[in-house]
């Protein structure tokens, strides 16, 4: 025990200060400051005006005052990013030279249509299109304004009219639960719950494919390059061969918390720059509403997974006598670390699907599988123990498998053994 705690610190810090490590670790942090702040650098580099200030919108109120104060009223509720000026008259020259002076971005008027209680509405601008975003406001907050033309004259209150205006919320509720007489969750419940867990999801499948494609081919690379090299047969006569292959396998996993540890804090660090700050509040993503359970079995898939691929990368790492071969040996393990990754991330729509059923009982796929099924889906329990106890027990049975794989292929030179080969020689070595 104490020779296996000697490998593990030895694996921890001296991959720790290698400077592929360092510099993969600098890349993932530059790219994950990128993704969090791509809206704010679009913003900067494209020399937004909304950096410095609300777009400035003309609007002609003329005969349609009504209107045009409902419209005013309505775009300050929805959106900072847009004012509106007022133009008592429809005067084409001087809203062209405002328009040139760069004082407004365009304007909007209404035209009267024959036959119709409400205007056409018109946007002028230098360059004859519309912001899709300017669009999509205008239309919400116009709606309002039509629908009470529309129906003028007859004998609504406000209130139904805005209950006309209100979109149709779909709430939805389990079958089993109507039938034994659980309370259903309210849509903005359910719909708070699912957006956090959405977010925990998806953060916990990319971590285990990142950590795991980083970390799976630092302890093969690192078992065949001491093989190699015949560091290998100096290490054997003080350290045991599964001493040696735990001790790398836990020693990588530290080094893959670490890794996460270090992920978490550049994630934390953007978050709170100022403009992010708002954009985060601007989501109302409430963490409180993250499902404990999903953080538990997500923590406990997560290291299950890590260590049936780890201690197959070691044993694939332990048969390789070139560190030229290594890529082809891994080759299928990389493919299904893939089938893992891409199964989860394409299901995240459709978390109670067949193939997600199916593969959460596959062991190599199962720890991203009962992860979405977990967080997005409702798997009843039996499923989620039954899927975690045959991904135990793949776990144990391809350790044992692995170690006297490891055992003799540590000290096997020349071209890959093949499979008789490898059964012939673990056969000499039992335990």
């Amino acid at each position: 025990m104490n020779s296996m705690w000697t490998v593990i610190r030895f694996t921890f810090m001296n991959k720790l200060r290698t400077r592929s490590f360092i510099v993969s670790t600098l890349i993932f942090a530059v790219l994950i400051t990128i993704c969090i702040n791509i809206p704010f650098l679009i913003q900067l580099f494209s020399g937004d005006k909304t950096a410095e200030g609300p777009t400035k919108i003309g609007l002609v109120y003329e005969q349609q005052e009504s209107l045009a104060e409902d419209l005013t009223k309505t775009m300050k509720s929805l959106t900072t990013n847009y004012e509106l000026m007022k133009y008592d008259t429809f005067n084409e020259a001087t809203l062209k030279k405002d328009v040139a002076d760069g004082v407004i971005e365009g304007y909007i008027r209404f035209e009267a249509k024959d036959g119709a209680n409400f205007p056409a509405v018109i946007y002028s601008s230098e360059d004859e299109t519309i912001n899709p975003e300017l669009q999509s406001t205008l239309q919400a907050a116009l709606q309002g304004p039509k629908t009470r033309s529309v129906v003028e004259g007859l004998t609504l209150t406000d209130e139904q009219i805005q209950e006309i205006n209100t979109p149709v919320q779909i709430n939805t509720q389990s079958v089993s639960k109507v039938e034994n007489g659980e309370s259903e969750v309210t849509s903005v419940e359910a719909g708070e719950k699912e957006a956090a867990n959405y977010v925990v999801v998806y953060a916990l499948v990319i971590l285990f494919f990142v950590t795991l494609m980083g970390t799976g081919n630092m302890i093969a690379s690192e078992v065949t390059t001491e093989k190699s090299s015949r560091i290998m047969e100096i290490l054997i006569t003080s350290v045991s061969p599964l001493s040696q292959m735990f001790g790398k396998v836990i020693g990588m996993f530290l080094l893959g918390l670490a890794q996460i540890a270090s992920f978490g804090v550049v994630v934390a660090v953007n978050l709170m720059l100022p403009h992010n700050i708002d954009a985060l509040a601007s989501l109302n993503l409430d963490m409180s509403a993250i499902d404990p359970m999903l953080l538990v079995f997500g923590i406990i898939f997560y290291i299950f997974g890590y260590f049936l691929y780890a201690v197959v990368y070691a044993a694939v790492g332990s048969i390789v006598s070139r560190t030229e071969d290594l890529g082809q040996a891994i080759m299928p393990i990389t493919m299904l670390t893939l089938a893992a990754f891409y199964i989860a991330i394409f299901s995240l729509g459709a978390p109670n699907s067949t193939l997600m059923k199916v593969s959460a009982y596959i062991p190599f796929i199962s720890p991203t599988s009962m992860i979405v099924r977990i967080g997005l889906g409702e798997p009843p329990m039996w499923e989620i123990f039954l899927s975690l106890a045959i991904l135990f027990l793949s776990t144990l049975i391809l350790g044992w498998l692995s170690a006297k794989i490891y055992r003799t292929g540590v000290l096997m030179y020349g071209k890959r053994p093949s499979l008789k080969e490898l059964g012939k020689a673990m056969k000499a070595y039992k335990m």
